[in-house]
């Protein structure tokens, strides 16, 4: 099976990219260079979108990004929870309460779009898969996709802070993915994240899913102009422009 050959594939960060993420905030800086080439992006309609942030960050993680989809006329909402400290299975429930109090308050009726930046990213398609009424889309940025925390380089720090084993939790990964995600997915990577193995950030379950590689630090991912451009085109997508492909449901 295609999804099981890939699978062995997988492998944590190389450790020069590892270092390479001290250059994060430079890389940062220079992100602020090239907003030149954010001009005459499409604008959206009020779509709503949802931010998920990483691994022991919290919502000002991104914010950036935020700003930039609110001046491109999308309500662009906080996830609401603080700092990701890990819990997947209880900010999954509690994120998806979320979606439906935003919905209420602000009187929206339409699904929301989520974007999830590494741990964000998974808990971001746990709430599609499980919530699909709620969610329109989904976007991940370097996100431990595959394995769980077993091909990132915080894998053995990560395993003994929540007592867990890699192998185990790798398996509970995979028959967490054995449903597939209805909704359109892109999985945005880069080959040089020192923080979660490429190979694992990619979606290799759902046949409608998007991989596409750009060039960035894992800690600069939600900063990065190409990553932004990216997000505004596909944001700006028409419905029928969307892949359609059934997903792939594992036996």
């Amino acid at each position: 099976m295609k999804v099981l050959d890939e699978a062995k594939n997988l492998a944590p960060p190389r450790r020069v990219h590892t270092v390479m993420e001290l250059l994060a905030p430079f890389e940062w800086c220079a992100s602020l260079l090239t907003r030149q080439k954010l001009s005459g992006l499409p604008r959206g309609q009020k779509q709503p979108v949802m931010l998920a942030p990483g691994y022991m960050t919290d919502e000002w993680s991104m914010r950036p990004l935020k700003r930039f989809l609110t001046s491109l006329n999308y309500q662009a909402f906080d996830w609401g929870l603080g700092r990701n400290r890990g819990q997947v299975d209880k900010y999954i429930a509690h994120m998806a309460e979320h979606i439906r109090h935003c919905q209420q308050s602000y009187d929206i009726v339409q699904p929301f779009t989520l974007i999830g930046w590494s741990l964000g990213g998974v808990i971001s398609r746990e709430v599609a898969r499980l919530y699909p009424d709620l969610v329109q889309e989904v976007i991940t940025l370097g996100s431990p996709i595959s394995g769980g925390p077993k091909y990132t380089a915080l894998a053995n720090r990560y395993a003994s802070r929540e007592t867990i084993d890699l192998d185990e939790f790798e398996k509970e990964v995979l028959s967490r993915n054995r449903k597939g995600i209805s909704q359109p997915v892109t999985a945005i990577y880069s080959k040089t994240d020192g923080i979660v193995g490429w190979q694992a950030a990619r979606d290799i379950y759902n046949t409608q899913a998007r991989n596409i590689e750009v060039k960035a630090t894992h800690l600069a991912l939600g900063v990065n102009t190409s990553v932004w451009q990216i997000i505004a085109k596909i944001l700006a997508e028409k419905p029928h422009e969307k892949p359609k492909t059934p997903t792939l449901t594992l036996e």
